[in-house]
């Protein structure tokens, strides 16, 4: 898979982890686009001195100024003395006023992205000026923490590897709810939305000026089980995420330190109320259990239903009639195979490598048990439907009962059973099954298709959507083979 450093790894001069703390800062720049309402660009300064844009990253909290993508372009020219005076310099550099574009005025910034002493990169910030409001207290703070994260990259402060790149859902964002602490732990500012989101939780209290720590105790003075990490969050000590829930309101919290070349001086805070988001995780969670549960059961009926086949098989005073009741009990048989791995399971996907193992050689023994028949399988299924994994697991049971009771009937010799799964340019899978036998070979042409066979062909041509080809080995015996396309997973 690309990423975005690729097209300069073989110029960079980077030092171990340096590429690293670069995918942090990409992946975590958004909340910087979005506190400084600005568009934000990443450069890289080439051999021959000029800088090319890496990535690019869009405010949700404003409009964009650059309406189309320049990533992998080169700077433009009026950009280059702001750009390489940070870089050199390795310090923040603002412009005056530029007429970026004939539309609207702008004030770029250019940051340099220093670890371990080096360069690495070059943030540029991209702030509208065409409006002429007074800006409003939530955009003035919001800009001093853009501006604060921003200088603690250029002390390779920021960002910090401890931050957490879990994908757990829910992360909040700055939009969701924002407050500043300052280096005690008490909220400086808090937005609308950080406000609200705590309302809900039960405070109604104002939280500027109050210790975050000492409104969360407050919130959850009748849990007894409280994450261990909260204490740290809440107070802006480390760079985590956590959540509290109070009252059927469930809130995610993020903190981001604040720090300078001395001490830590703050901290940032998003929240998100993610109670609905858990709720429809906790409804999946249950839907998920009764799923496997209804495909435990049906794997224990159709257990059932054998058992009382087999029971009745040995009752059965014609030979005729006793062969058919054990056939239809390995059927029923492996039918409940695949619910039992289905209800082992989250998925409606079936490990079909790890079925067959078992039922291959179990379809073997069962068609002949005073027989000696080995067994050998070849290549991999993968990951199947389990509505697409039932009837070919039928169609591998009877081929191979088949193999054994005709193909090898009275002698020993082998089975084999090989898989081969492709995928072709128009990203269709295909997958290719066979079953071989070193035995007598096919019988005559007008040989009448026993009930076996007619399972079979109608199960490949409306279960399976394939075709099937019987044909003579060159080393004596039968293949069977079957094509076939698999059907695509439907997302969830």
């Amino acid at each position: 898979m690309a990423i975005f450093t690729d097209p300069i790894t073989e110029h960079a001069d980077f030092g171990p982890g340096d590429a690293e703390w670069l995918h942090l800062l990409v992946g975590d720049w958004q909340m910087v686009a979005d506190l400084a309402f600005a568009d934000l660009a990443l450069w890289f300064r080439m051999p021959d001195g000029g800088f090319v844009a890496l990535a690019h990253v869009r405010p949700s909290t404003s409009h964009t100024v650059f309406h189309s993508d320049f990533v992998g372009e080169r700077i433009r020219s009026d950009m280059v003395p702001l750009v390489d005076s940070a870089w050199n310099n390795q310090q923040m550099e603002r412009s005056s006023e530029t007429n970026w574009t004939t539309e609207m005025a702008m004030r770029v910034e250019a940051v340099p992205m220093v670890r371990n002493g080096r360069t690495l990169a070059v943030v540029t910030t991209h702030m509208d000026l065409s409006s002429s409001r007074m800006p409003s207290r939530l955009e003035l703070t919001y800009r001093q923490c853009a501006y604060d994260l921003l200088r603690m990259g250029t002390l390779g402060l920021w960002p910090d590897f401890a931050s957490p790149t879990g994908s757990r859902r829910g992360a909040p964002r700055v939009g969701d709810g924002l407050m500043r602490l300052d280096a005690e732990g008490i909220v400086q500012y808090a937005s609308p939305n950080g406000v609200s989101a705590f309302r809900r939780l039960g405070d109604v209290e104002t939280l500027e000026g109050r210790p975050l720590a000492e409104i969360t105790t407050g919130l959850l003075k009748e849990r007894r089980l409280v994450d261990e990490t909260l204490p740290l969050v809440v107070t802006g000590r480390m760079p985590w995420r956590t959540e509290i829930e109070s009252r059927g309101v469930s809130l995610s919290l993020r903190a981001i330190p604040l720090r300078d070349e001395k001490e830590r001086f703050g901290a940032l805070i998003l929240c998100r109320d993610v109670s609905e988001l858990r709720r429809r995780e906790m409804e999946l969670v249950s839907k998920d259990a009764t799923i496997r549960e209804i495909h435990h059961r049906v794997k224990n009926n159709l257990q059932t239903v054998a058992a009382l086949l087999r029971m009745q098989s040995r009752r059965m005073q014609s030979e005729e009639g006793r062969k058919g009741l054990e056939q239809a009990m390995r059927r029923v048989s492996t039918i409940a195979s695949v619910h039992q791995t289905l209800s082992q399971g989250l998925t409606q996907n079936v490990n079909f490598d790890e079925l067959i193992d078992r039922q291959f050689r179990m379809s073997a023994e069962v068609a002949t048990p005073t027989q000696k028949v080995a067994t050998e399988r070849q290549g991999r299924f993968g990951e199947l439907p389990s509505d697409f994994a039932t009837p070919l697991a039928l169609v591998i049971n009877e081929l191979v009962t088949n193999a054994v009771e005709h193909g090898l009937a009275g002698r020993q010799g082998t089975v084999w059973l090989s898989a081969d799964r492709k995928t072709q340019p128009d990203g269709k899978e295909m997958l290719s099954v066979s079953v071989s036998d070193d035995g007598a070979g096919r019988p005559a042409e007008n040989t009448r298709e026993g009930l076996g066979v007619q399972i079979v062909r109608t199960l490949v041509a409306s279960e399976l959507g394939g075709t099937i080809e019987w044909a003579d080995r060159d080393a004596g015996g039968t293949k069977v083979r079957i094509d076939m396309e698999i059907p695509a997973v439907p997302a969830l």
